[in-house]
């Protein structure tokens, strides 16, 4: 998570869109979910999303416990194992992060008002090679004296993408919000990192502060107009500092200064991100799921 991420984007983002790249990313329905009906577009400059939300019942809500997110093999072949825990993982850690605004995060065994779950629906990996290139690029820039800054935008080429679906069901097990994601790289947002996980970990992480901010508000986090500043506890975090609540101990801290110099470095997020703790760790959550309907990608 970045901590200035939400503060003014948007306009950067609309400009930046129109001059450098984007990965393209399709809006992918899996079986996670118990209904799809209700769902209604909500784009935002770069993502693309549908969403459902009973804003009363949600808003209602006072805690909230996470469900490990699913990321079955099959889904993104060409990652490890070790890559698709870590993507898994950034997506717990971002939603718990989010939710912790306004919701008390308990641990998954207890009982709350919400439960959420999130699943990978889709997931390219990035090109490590163009991704080098990119981040040695940009390193080299910054021994050039040319008098003024000069953004050094990533190769367009080989950029990863995500696709997710997530849901909030009440106690007893209605659906109160929902989700489908999609967003890919961006030449001059995303940072290029020599990790085929690298695209997916960092979008991972955007999914989750997302659709915590569906439950927070009770309404799409796009389009909304003015500026939507971090809360403190959201930068403590982005810091590595301790989280709000105890049960997001679980999903490991983010890597703070090291995750900074890691990226700017072009360093695999395998290599600054320790990941969740090894005694909270759930791998069923991203084994191979059983024999399922094939996800179907969603028309615009």
């Amino acid at each position: 998570m970045q901590p200035l991420r939400s503060a003014g984007y948007a306009g950067l983002l609309a400009m930046a869109g129109s001059m450098v790249g984007c990965a393209p990313a399709p809006l992918v329905q899996g079986v996670g979910l118990s209904s799809y009906d209700a769902m209604v577009p909500s784009d935002g400059v770069l993502t693309k999303s549908r969403i459902a939300v009973n804003k009363e019942q949600v808003l209602a809500a006072r805690t909230v416990r996470i469900v490990p997110t699913s990321f079955p093999s099959h889904i993104a072949p060409k990652l490890t194992g070790q890559q698709r825990t870590l993507v898994a993982n950034s997506v717990n850690r971002g939603l718990c992060v989010a939710l912790s605004d306004r919701f008390k995060v308990v641990p998954p065994d207890e009982a709350a008002d919400l439960t959420v779950q999130a699943h990978v629906t889709q997931a390219t990996e990035t090109d490590e090679v163009a991704a080098g290139i990119s981040a040695a690029t940009s390193i080299g820039m910054n021994f050039v004296d040319l008098g003024v800054p000069v953004p050094t935008p990533r190769l367009p080429i080989g950029m990863g993408n995500l696709s997710m679906e997530a849901a909030a069901t009440d106690a007893s097990g209605e659906q109160q919000a929902s989700m489908l994601w999609a967003r890919g790289a961006n030449a001059f947002f995303s940072s290029p990192r020599a990790s085929k996980a690298s695209d997916a970990y960092e979008l991972a992480d955007a999914f989750g502060e997302d659709f915590g901010t569906l439950l927070v508000k009770g309404e799409s986090p796009f389009g909304a107009s003015g500026i939507d500043l971090p809360t403190a506890q959201k930068i403590n975090s982005a810091m590595g500092l301790p989280p709000k609540y105890a049960a997001c101990e679980r999903y490991g801290r983010y890597p703070g200064l090291a995750g900074v110099v890691g990226s700017q470095l072009g360093l695999p997020p395998e290599w600054t991100d320790k990941g969740a703790k090894p005694a909270s760790a759930e791998p069923e959550s991203v084994a191979a799921a059983p024999a399922e309907p094939e996800s179907v990608a969603v028309a615009d």
